[in-house]
């Protein structure tokens, strides 16, 4: 089991861990390797358990989430003296199988990299992939490409299978590894439900790509925690919908453990002001929510429901609890967004910053495949900065600070989500380069495009 990035990153992954646990509840002899931090990354990777070169084994199991974790994969393969392009390897060579959460969007641009993928969830599929891996090549190709979510690249092209969706037998996804090395520091995740019901035209976990939501009852998922685990993380597209939350959290209290959740949203908050309290109680410092774009209007365009009333609601929870900051994050260069909306966003964050410390986590809007705003533009770098600029000289003297990640390494995201396999090689041909974003930039401009890609071609 291979994840692209630190391990400090993929032991926070719920489903790497998940994965990782069926296989071996299958009687695999399964282990991980990770990509070394950038000071130790001169070769060869060895697996975590046993030391292993990664070279050594038979099939490699890649976990993407995003899409600028494609450099991590071309480096863990370099490292490994493993040709990053199937092409270039042999029958020596392990097979490699990706899955991940890239899968329920674009996985196109891997697919240069890898035997085969599993798109969508993998629950149901990664036991039967792995145990048909030992058969010649072309059989277990065969037997990939027949499962649910099953994708051969050099048999099926740019036609990807619908995504797949595990059966409730397997759930929930838990994972028994506290790591305290992790990002999510010796915390025991499972998840709270599956799925999201909502319909925000952005994401691809929506109900119209996903399959809607699937919930854990509060005495099932108590009964999987194991007594050494004091500190539980709650983990689900829409957890804060479940409807059985605040038991769950005071369950939670109750038994003495410290507890996170992978999201929330500004609505149930303001709805429940339970779920902060008792957040509060279980360690939280930083109460999290959403508002996605800058305006009203731009939140009604995009079917996300939240509102200005909504976030008031998140600020006074947040200073009655005693948080540290209500953190808010959202999105810039949306489609149609305008300098309007980025005065009325000022003004709100002023008032919202009036109530308790605001810190807006901004992320440049980057259209995905499988979603209504597939074909939307990307802003544009220049563009985005100079919103970035506006909007911290308006803010300037409140209580609200931006934390914004790169415009660059947007474009990047961005060229690689609207991509094929033509983008994949030019992620090769940039880190060969160097990996700096002029390197980036020139490798990915000068990429053919995929011949009529589009959303037909993406899904069958």
């Amino acid at each position: 089991m291979l994840y692209p990035s630190p391990y400090r990153a993929g032991m926070s992954s719920l489903g790497f861990q998940w994965i990782l646990s069926l296989l071996r509840q299958a009687g695999f002899s399964a282990e991980r390797a990770f990509l070394p931090d950038e000071d130790k990354a001169t070769g060869p990777i060895l697996s975590y358990e046993t030391s292993t070169p990664l070279g050594d084994f038979p099939v490699l199991a890649v976990s993407l989430a995003y899409e600028l974790e494609l450099a991590g994969l071309v480096r863990c393969l370099q490292l490994a003296g493993i040709p990053p392009l199937r092409s270039d390897r042999g029958p020596w060579h392990p097979r490699i199988l990706l899955g991940g959460p890239l899968t329920f969007s674009n996985p196109l641009p891997a697919s240069p990299f890898v035997d085969a993928m599993l798109i969508g969830e993998a629950d149901d599929t990664a036991v039967p992939a792995f145990a048909a891996a030992y058969e010649d090549r072309e059989r277990w190709l065969d037997v990939v490409q027949a499962l649910p979510g099953g994708f051969v690249p050099e048999r099926d092209g740019l036609l990807l299978p619908p995504v797949a969706r595990a059966s409730d037998e397997n759930l929930p996804a838990r994972g028994p590894i506290l790591a305290p090395e992790a990002e999510l520091h010796d915390m025991f995740l499972v998840e709270g439900e599956r799925g999201c019901h909502r319909q925000c035209t952005f994401c691809v976990m929506r109900r119209g790509s996903a399959g809607g939501m699937r919930l854990v009852e509060p005495a099932d998922l108590m009964a999987l925690l194991p007594e050494e685990a004091r500190r539980v993380g709650l983990v689900g597209a829409a957890i804060s919908d479940h409807p059985k939350l605040v038991e769950l959290l005071q369950a939670l209290i109750d038994s003495g453990r410290e507890v996170g959740v992978s999201s929330l949203r500004a609505d149930r908050v303001a709805l429940k002001p339970a779920i902060p309290a008792l957040l509060r109680k279980g360690g939280y410092r930083t109460l999290t929510v959403a508002s996605d774009a800058a305006s009203q209007r731009l939140r009604r365009q995009m079917a996300k429901g939240t509102t200005e009333a909504q976030l008031f609601a998140c600020a006074e929870a947040a200073a009655l609890n005693d948080y540290q900051v209500l953190k808010v994050y959202m999105m810039l260069g949306v489609p149609d967004e305008q300098d309007e909306d980025l005065h009325e966003l000022i003004g709100f964050t002023r008032r919202l910053a009036a109530i308790h410390p605001v810190a807006l986590g901004i992320a440049p809007f980057v259209p995905k495949r499988n979603t209504p705003l597939d074909q939307a533009p990307f802003a544009g770098i220049k563009r985005v900065e100079a919103r970035l600029d506006l909007l911290r000289e308006g803010l300037k003297g409140s209580r609200a600070e931006v934390r914004a990640t790169s415009a660059r390494w947007a474009w990047v995201e961005h060229k690689l989500a609207s991509g094929g396999p033509e983008a994949g090689e030019a992620v090769l041909r940039a880190v060969e380069r160097g990996g700096r974003f002029g390197d980036w930039k020139r490798a990915l401009e000068a990429a053919p495009v995929s011949a009529a890609l589009g959303l037909g071609e993406l899904s069958a």
